[in-house]
């Protein structure tokens, strides 16, 4: 089956680095994404944008804005970008340089990290990047749920918050990333709730093949299946590996254990072309 993974990493950063050789084992570079890609039959991925400078690290206030792929290396093809926001450099320059950004092929949305940055979706710094978003017609992700660094704050992730900006910005499709996790309940009713917010089924687990399939036995996912369940807007649910925190094919076998065999192909690959329209350009 084809596939797109909807969520994806490929920059230089120091934490992804560390875990993709200690932890999930997985070739962080260009020929080991392609690799990754065509054992999982990826037929295109989505890499947030994210940047970190040496002064602070991710989540770094120096980072300029908007965030890009950085690994310093190749970036493979069939990977489509979604340049990541710090707030902190959204005066008129950062946004005159997203808007040169949305005008390129290859970028099909736009990523707000939520936690790492002391703002909540609905705040006003926020707004002038929605309305990029409504005018190129791309959506926006938002990283939910628990975050990859103690420096985060889990008050602006939390998914619940989300509920408000959806409402707020009708004229913006937006995309929850992890579901919210560990909150994924509350996840599901806000995508639920409404009709322009969509999520990811990324970053639940971080690790290899053995910690997956050791995290699909017993009651570790029992939230996520209750969630899943309880949401029951499979057309609204995309397949994310967050690669490369775990390889892709095994956390795509992983997910797909969670969903119903009439909805495998909406999750893992209709979805993400309805929600990123623009991705059909790259195909």
């Amino acid at each position: 089956m084809k596939m797109i993974d909807a969520h994806i990493h490929f920059s230089n950063i120091g934490s992804f680095k560390e875990t993709a050789k200690n932890i999930s084992f997985v070739d962080y570079s260009s020929n080991g994404l392609q690799q990754e890609m065509k054992n999982g039959n990826i037929q295109l991925a989505i890499g947030m944008g994210v940047t970190e400078t040496p002064q602070m690290g991710f989540p770094d206030h120096h980072a300029v804005s908007p965030m890009g792929l950085d690994l310093e290396k190749e970036i493979p093809p069939k990977v489509a970008v979604c340049p990541g926001i710090n707030p902190y450099h959204l005066n008129q320059s950062g946004l005159d340089a997203l808007e040169n950004e949305l005008k390129k092929t290859e970028v099909v949305g736009i990523k707000i990290y939520l936690g790492y940055y002391p703002y909540y979706a609905y705040d006003a710094v926020y707004q002038p990047v929605y309305d990029l978003a409504a005018a190129y017609h791309v959506p926006v992700v938002f990283h939910t749920g628990d975050t990859y660094s103690e420096r985060g704050l889990l008050k602006y992730s939390h998914p619940l918050t989300l509920d408000e900006v959806a409402v707020m910005r009708r004229d913006v499709n937006f995309m929850m990333a992890h579901l919210g996790d560990p909150w994924v309940l509350t996840g599901a009713e806000v995508v639920y709730k409404n009709r322009n917010m969509f999520a990811d089924l990324s970053g639940w687990v971080v690790g290899t093949k053995e910690e997956l399939d050791a995290k699909s036995k017993g009651n570790f996912l029992d939230h996520i299946r209750h969630a899943i369940t309880f949401c029951d807007h499979y057309e609204k649910l995309l397949f994310g590996s967050d690669w490369p925190l775990a390889p892709i094919k095994d956390y795509a076998n992983f997910i797909g254990d969670l969903i119903p065999s009439k909805h495998v192909e909406d999750v893992f690959y209709e979805n993400a072309i309805r929600l990123f329209p623009k991705i059909e350009k790259m195909m």
